[in-house]
């Protein structure tokens, strides 16, 4: 059982574990939008005007699913991941600061902002690292 998790997280390696972690939030929040809506809404206005919030909470979903598949495949091919949940946690964070100002509709935009914005950008901070070099020598 050990060495099964030892060679699945070789296998997966730390961009692709990465892009697991990220693929299972953004499932998870975009179920969440479907399932049991946010109750704050002043900071979406401008989203919920091009689309509702089930379309919205979809595409959190299908960033999830390119994520976690991108996540099996091998170092520079795996960007589609970092991508695709860059782009919905960049459109959310910028519906929210928009939210907070100009338009002044939600007065902790700018918080909610911040926290899409930090969990998009570690996505383009991520694409560009390369996994560390395999260790000859086994852990003491």
């Amino acid at each position: 059982m050990r060495a099964a998790a030892r060679r699945l997280t070789r296998l997966l390696g730390r961009r692709g574990a990465l892009l697991t972690l990220k693929g299972i939030v953004a499932l998870g929040y975009g179920s969440g939008q479907i399932v049991q809506p946010t109750g704050d809404r002043q900071g979406l206005t401008l989203l919920l005007k091009l689309r509702p919030l089930e379309f919205w909470g979809w595409a959190w979903i299908t960033a999830g699913v390119i994520a976690l598949v991108c996540a099996w495949l091998p170092q520079r091919r795996d960007w589609p991941g970092y991508v695709a949940v860059w782009l919905i946690a960049s459109a959310w964070a910028m519906a929210y600061l928009v939210s907070w100002w100009p338009l002044g509709a939600s007065p902790r935009g700018w918080v909610i902002a911040s926290i899409f914005g930090a969990f998009g950008l570690v996505c383009l901070v991520a694409i560009g690292w390369d996994e560390p070099p395999a260790r000859s020598e086994p852990p003491l």
